[in-house]
Parts: C-alpha cells; structure tokens; sequence
C-alpha cells in the first residue's frame, strides 16, 4: 500500500443527507413573446433601416435558452427588412481561431442553419482609440463595417473583480467584441483596474461603433430565465448598473455558510469561465473579488465533456482526480491564463487517484479536530444548487432554515470498483 493510501485510509467520510434549497423561481415562460414586446420599445429595433448589414454579436457560454434569443432576435430583425448574420462575441475563447470560436458557437445551439442566416466568424481587428492610459481599444473587423450591432449577453457578478459593471453587455463589447486582441489589451494591467479599463474601452466603442442596442439577460438561481431587456444603446449603462444589483441577488448560493469540504462534481467552461463559479465557492483567483461561504477545502472530481479539455478552474481546488487531469488539454487551459494573465485557476491542484482519496484527502487536511464532524458539502456543479447534499452534522441547521428542505435522512458514500462516485 503507498504512503498516501496508508494516511487516507483512515479517514471517515461522514454520511449524506439530499436536501432541496429553495430561491425565487420568477422566470420568463413565453421568451420569443416577451422579447418580441421588447423590440417594440423604441430605440430598438425601429432603428433599423432596410437592406442594413446588421452583426448580432454573441458567444457567451452557460446562458439557459440563448439559442432561442438569438433565434427570436434575428426573425424580428429580418422582418424589419434589414439583413443579420452572426459575429462570434468571445474574446480569445475558443483558442482564439475563428474555427474555434465557430465550434464553440455550435455548442451553443447556435449554427447557420439553425439561425438561417451566416456566421462571420474572424480574429482580425482594427484599433478603434486607446484608453487614456495608453491601452489599445480593438474591435471586431465584421463587426466595425456592419451598419448596425447588436450585442446579446447575460448580465451577472464577474468572478475575479467588483464594481458598477461587471459581466454583462458592456463586458461583451469591451472585450467580447474586441477578439483575442482585445480581451488581451483589457486585461493586460490585471484585475486591479478592470473596473475602470472595461467601461472605458466599452464606452469608447459604444460611441464610435454602430451599436444600437443590447439585449441583456438575467438568470434566477434554477439557470431560468427570469428577465430579458433590449436596451437601448443610450439606456446600456444606467440600465445594466441595475440589472447587475438584481443579477447578484439572483444567483445560485450555499445557504448554510461555513463548510469544511465543498465536493464539486463537475467544473467546466460551460459551467463558469472559471471552471466553478467563485462567486458560488467563495474562492476567487483575484484578490478584486470577494463573497460567497466560507470554505476550507474544494475538491473538484471531473471535467464536463462541452469544455473539451479546457479544465480552467482545476486551480481553484484543493484537489482533483486523476481522470480530471488526464482529460485536461493544457494548451487550451493555458490560453485562458495567458490572456487573462491569472494564471491560479490553471494550475493543477493536488491529484489523487480516484474520487475516494480526493475526498478523504479534503477531510483529512480541513483542520478540525473531529474528522466525523465533518461539515461536507456535495453538488452536482455551481449552476444547480436546488438540490445538494450535506453531512449529517449540519441536518439539525438545514431543518432550521426557511429555504432548506430536507429530502433524505443521512446515507453512507457509495463508490464503484475504481473509487469513483456516481454522478448526474
């Protein structure tokens, strides 16, 4: 027996209990309904003239129901008369090739022949203007000589820094449209001034560029789609300072706050741009963002098959598997770093050989002093959190809470042959 399996052994896993956390389940039921009433506000699609080249700019990952929006968006602006195609809005994602960035698009549901018109999908891009700090600010170069933009995006907390704007359409044009170029120049003084150089750049393109309006979106904590607002381009930044207050309220969160050992099943850039969400984990790769639970130990166990190997995030954990780093790509995983510059959520965590040790080992170095009192928590991944479960220490806590229900008394772990355990 190796040396760690004769220090992991003996480690208890306490039993678990599936509990339901409950949040608002406000959502939008009739979204092609409601959007379409949405264009009807003017300022919006009545800025469109006929026969106008009009780039739909879009790419973000995780967005319940993106497919249909940008469906619904495209049929409103054709029977306007004007002409749309798609610009993939992603920064350096998708290795930051245009082939890349196309698949990643599909991914998304999101094809030329399921949105019936073209994708113009490329990694050339013209300076528009730089910052007052000397910063280059790019944009698209399909996008740039359309005669109107229409930028599509979530609005929600960024994961590595705070402030008035954060990930939502400002971030989409700032950087999204902006390709690697782009997303490379925003970031290239790090996290500490990206409150600052994001708006910045965005609202320099926002002048200078055709966009006419954004179609922002807000997800309840079930990843429903509980609001979608076309702003007009003139509305974005008062709009979107709100809609980012509702957006905060409205994710998905651990109601009980202190936890030993967080075990997440899933981490993937379908998931989070960080793999896991650390406004969710309350470990955040930046010193320029902060919230969520207090936890101690994060062990991550698998990587989702739609990030194609990108584990970005896997630094985030204390632990990992050794089948998650083996599906790891790591040039795909390095370019997030490289553009970023934050390089934490890259970095391989401690490996261990299965699910078994990986967890064992997050018990055995928590630092309490009763390894069966244990305040273990396990979910599926950062976006469903309406069902998880605990140790059966924290039980008499969760009955406590207005929001927690209890589904099931406490049971013991169970593992296949090669120490994994089963996942959803």
């Amino acid at each position: 027996m190796s040396i760690i399996r004769k220090l992991l052994e003996p480690i208890p896993l306490p039993p678990m209990a599936l509990i339901r956390q409950k949040f608002d389940e406000t959502r939008v039921d009739d979204i092609p309904g409601h959007l379409r009433r949405e264009f009807e506000k003017p300022g919006t699609i009545d800025r469109l003239q006929p026969g106008q080249q009009v780039a739909v700019a879009v790419g973000s990952r995780g967005i319940q129901n993106l497919a249909l929006i940008v469906r619904t968006t495209l049929d409103r602006i054709k029977e306007a008369g004007a002409v749309p195609f798609i610009v993939p809005c992603m920064g350096s994602h998708g290795g930051a090739t245009a082939e890349g960035q196309i698949e990643i698009l599909k991914q998304l549901g999101i094809t030329e022949s399921s949105m019936s018109v073209p994708i113009r999908a490329s990694m050339d891009v013209a300076v528009i203007d730089t910052l007052d700090n000397g910063l280059p600010v790019y944009s698209d170069r399909y996008a740039m000589e359309a005669d109107a933009i229409i930028v599509i995006n979530r609005i929600k907390p960024h994961t590595a820094f705070r402030g008035p704007y954060e990930s939502g359409v400002m971030k989409m044009i700032a950087i999204g449209l902006g390709k690697q170029k782009g997303a490379e120049a925003i970031h290239q003084l790090g996290f500490k001034h990206m409150a600052v150089n994001m708006p910045a750049a965005a609202r320099i393109l926002m002048r200078k560029l055709p966009i006419v309006f954004g179609v922002a979106i807000v997800e309840n904590a079930y990843d429903q789609t509980c609001r979608i607002e076309a702003l007009p381009i003139e509305r974005v930044e008062e709009r979107e300072l709100q809609l980012l207050e509702e957006a905060k309220e409205r994710i998905p969160k651990l109601l009980i706050g202190q936890i030993d050992v967080l075990v997440i099943d899933w981490i993937g850039k379908n998931i989070s741009g960080d793999g896991m969400d650390p406004n969710v984990t309350g470990r955040f790769p930046t010193p320029y963002a902060y919230g969520g639970p207090d936890v101690t130990k994060i062990v991550a166990l698998d990587l989702t098959p739609e990030s194609k190997g990108n584990a970005a995030g896997i630094g985030l954990s204390d632990f990992t598997t050794k089948r998650m780093v083996e599906k790891m790509n790591a040039e795909a995983t390095y370019a997030n770093g490289l553009t970023s510059t934050v390089c934490l959520p890259c970095n391989i965590s401690t490996t261990l050989e299965n699910d078994y040790y990986a967890i064992k080992a997050a018990v055995k170095t928590c630092n309490i002093l009763d390894y069966n009192a244990c305040r273990l928590v396990r979910i599926r991944d950062t976006l469903h959190l309406g069902e998880i479960q605990i140790s059966a220490g924290m039980l008499d806590e969760a009955r406590s809470h207005p929001d927690i229900e209890v589904l099931t008394g406490p049971g013991e772990w169970h593992f296949d042959e090669e120490g994994n355990v089963p996942k959803a």
